[in-house]
């Protein structure tokens, strides 16, 4: 294993601890490329959504719109699939759009040609629909397997974490603000989720309320939104 691998695993880690960090630790590149935050010398950040397409991407874009604020969203294939209209606003919408999977299922213990399937399927349905072929993947859940970072290469995906997840699924809207508003820094990539995983018409106004908070507190701030892209590629 290389050894800025081993350095960057948590100290005192035994087997079993460290191969919990592989898996899902936000900073492990060990199952492929990946990365979990911008540079630290300049207050910009990105705020990124999981799961979508869903009913609820629409209250969320015009949310960004008013706002001025850009955003990336991590699109699941099959849900691209069933809202073409939608995928396509957020494109149209100047936000960028990554790949999180076709179906969202968990990949530990999958095999790699499962994985590669899954991502290329997402690939396809987000470039037909949007005419935007995705550059970054976001895991569903997190979760990274043996085989998925030469899947990574053959499609051109470069893996992408956070720096504070929501937790938008469970917590209530001023706690999901007060721990983001914590944890934000120069150069963090926030997580949320315009969808619920495959679900259609998911309740995710909670979202929803967070991103009115989020947004106007973050700017007063000082902090500027990017893309992914643009936050860590800034000189492109």
């Amino acid at each position: 294993m290389h050894e800025a691998t081993l350095l960057a695993a948590p100290a005192g880690a035994g087997a079993a601890g460290f191969m919990t960090w592989a898996v899902r630790g936000r900073a492990s590149r060990v199952f492929g490329a990946s990365e979990w935050r911008g540079p630290r010398n300049r207050p910009a950040i990105a705020l990124t959504f999981d799961d979508g397409p869903s009913e609820t991407t629409p209250a969320i874009l015009e949310l960004l719109r008013g706002y001025g604020v850009a955003a990336t969203f991590f699109q699941c294939g099959a849900n691209v699939e069933r809202l073409p209209e939608i995928a396509r606003a957020v494109r149209g919408e100047g936000h960028e759009i990554g790949n999180h999977s076709h179906t969202h299922p968990l990949f530990c213990f999958r095999s790699a040609r499962f994985m590669e399937m899954e991502l290329r399927r997402a690939q396809e349905a987000i470039g037909e629909r949007t005419g935007a072929a995705p550059v970054w993947f976001r895991a569903p859940f997190g979760v990274r397997w043996f085989g998925l970072g030469a899947a990574q290469r053959r499609l051109g995906l470069t893996g992408v974490m956070w720096t504070v997840i929501g937790y938008d699924w469970t917590l209530k809207a001023d706690e999901i603000v007060a721990r983001i508003g914590r944890r934000v820094a120069n150069g963090a990539i926030l997580c949320l989720h315009d969808g619920r995983e495959l679900r259609r018409k998911p309740d995710a106004g909670v979202t929803v309320e967070a991103v009115r908070r989020l947004a106007p507190l973050l700017l007063e701030r000082g902090y500027q939104f990017e893309t992914v892209s643009r936050l860590l590629c800034p000189t492109n």
